[in-house]
């Protein structure tokens, strides 16, 4: 009770002070930053990727490549939440940007994609993705809804082709690694698609390591970007961090 109210306040108030900074609206102008010095603390690690030149459903215009979109705010304020809660050591003065070729992913346990409905890997990336998800790396796929799942699912096949996409049932650990989560409260921020969980579990064993955890029909980041402006309600902005931060526990304790 008192860790979900200690997050409620955060959400609320404590990443405001990049507000200003940033300027109200919906599309301020976007600077791709240096990539933070690997030091050992936890860093949000982002995935870029070549863009295919037609997606899924995903919302691809006007807000420069589609795996930019929440950036940087999105991890900004995300990674001032976990380092806030005390239990884990977070950067909170960058991020990094990263390929999936790129082999200084395997510093980072934990690494991001969003609108995977336009994701094109070359042979490289599917080999780097499939060498860090074997060794122990956890990856978050988010922000696509409808049709991105076609590609997404190629583009994982290729990956790991032995590998299924299995739904992460409620009573799962990584809803309760952090705070106790029913993933049904986490709801889109827009749209009427149904919110879906899945999952890759080593050896497609759901008792095993979960090595890829799918927000389909969903979009955390959405709310991390937009938890200081108002734009959407506190309770699901509070999901959405809530979620994140037992994503990150899950990953760092298994």
């Amino acid at each position: 009770m008192i860790r979900g109210a200690f997050v409620g306040m955060l959400a609320a108030l404590a990443v405001a002070s990049t507000a200003s900074a940033q300027g109200r609206g919906r599309n301020p102008p976007v600077t791709i930053e240096d990539n933070a010095p690997y030091d050992g603390q936890f860093t949000f690690a982002r995935i870029r990727y070549t863009q295919a030149l037609s997606g899924g459903f995903g919302f691809g215009g006007g807000r420069g490549p589609t795996w930019l979109h929440d950036y940087p705010r999105g991890e900004r304020h995300f990674a001032k939440i976990l380092s806030e809660l005390g239990t884990i050591r977070a950067r909170i003065g960058g991020s990094v940007i990263l390929a999936l070729d790129d082999p200084t992913i395997f510093k980072y346990p934990v690494i991001y994609m969003c609108e995977p409905g336009y994701w094109s890997p070359n042979d490289a990336e599917i080999k780097g993705l499939r060498s860090y998800l074997l060794k122990g790396g956890f990856m978050i796929f988010d922000d696509f809804r409808g049709r991105d799942w076609d590609n997404f699912e190629e583009q994982m096949r290729a990956v790991l082709p032995k590998a299924r996409l299995i739904p992460v049932p409620e009573s799962h650990p990584i809803y309760d690694s952090f705070y106790r989560i029913n993933p049904k409260l986490v709801v889109p921020p827009y749209g009427n698609f149904p919110p879906e969980f899945y999952g890759i579990f080593e050896n497609n064993d759901p008792n095993g390591r979960l090595m890829v955890m799918v927000n389909y029909n969903n979009d955390i980041s959405e709310y991390w970007e937009w938890s200081d402006e108002g734009l959407f309600p506190i309770g699901p902005s509070n999901e959405a961090y809530k979620l994140g931060v037992n994503y990150v526990v899950y990953a760092l304790t298994h």
